[in-house]
């Protein structure tokens, strides 16, 4: 990894690291965690399917993945939960077509300044690489939470595997990078507006803005913010805002319920 870009080849990451990939052009990036075995743990949206009965029609939440229907490489790859955004797929359907890249901790500001790009690196420091895939693995298994965008989204998840930090009041802004990048763009232009007269010429406002840039970017880092606090995971799902969301049938749902476990052999597949 470098200055420019914190691109690697496979042989390089272990378990516990933070990877993402580029997507759409490198309009964003999707973020996980590497538990090893070749295969990722990150967070995405539930999705919804209609299912109507004799009385009426309710909303199931059920499992889905953004890997393929029929993995050539693991039976297992698209495990989830229904009523959860955690899903496991190998490495390959995680990148897709994209590239591989391995997010840093701990770097020094004046390095997290120069990479202008959200979501790439954190002043924040990682937790030890066994506690990080244990926290994927027990999200897995119960939830993150409903996705969000801006407060909670799959680097939220990631950065919260690698930390235990989470921000100690919800609504509010999350932990992501590239969110803050997105939001820290438009606002350092119009906050920037009122020093043009003090800017000479366009060269000395683009100045200003890109500072602005970087002063939101740096302020609203996990690394600097000072309303963040560290959760065990195990305790995540009391947390304000991270209460995982049951389905009301679930909840009432017939004593014979299945076991779940943690990796299943083999996923089912709907005929």
């Amino acid at each position: 990894m470098g200055l420019l870009s914190n691109r690697v080849e496979r042989s390089e990451i272990r378990p516990g690291d933070h990877i993402y990939t580029w997507r759409a052009v490198y309009a964003y990036s999707h973020h996980g965690i590497y538990v090893g075995g070749s295969k990722v743990v990150h967070f995405t949206r539930k999705k919804e399917v209609e299912s109507s009965d004799s009385s009426n029609s309710i909303s199931r939440l059920i499992s889905f993945s953004e890997a393929s229907s029929e993995c050539p490489t693991f039976p297992d790859c698209g495990f989830q939960l229904s009523d959860s955004g955690v899903v496991l797929t190998c490495l390959d359907c995680f990148l897709g077509n994209g590239s591989l890249y391995c997010f840093e901790y701990g770097v020094p500001s004046a390095i997290f300044l120069a990479k202008l790009r959200g979501g790439t690196c954190t002043i924040a420091q990682s937790d030890p690489s066994e506690v990080v895939v244990r926290r994927a693995m027990h999200l897995l298994q119960n939830g993150f939470g409903n996705y969000d965008i801006f407060e909670k989204n799959c680097e939220d998840f990631a950065l919260y595997c690698k930390t235990g930090l989470i921000p100690a009041e919800e609504p509010g802004i999350g932990t992501s990078g590239q969110a803050s990048a997105a939001i820290g763009i438009p606002l350092a232009a119009l906050m920037s507006s009122p020093f043009k007269i003090f800017a000479a010429g366009p060269l000395g406002m683009a100045t200003v803005t890109a500072g602005m840039y970087c002063a939101g970017r740096y302020i609203t880092d996990l690394g600097v913010r000072k309303d963040v606090t560290k959760v065990e995971v195990e305790n995540l799902s009391s947390h304000l805002g991270f209460r995982r969301i049951e389905d009301a049938e679930s909840v009432n749902s017939s004593p014979d319920k299945v076991k779940k476990t943690l990796l299943p052999m083999k996923r089912k597949r709907e005929r």
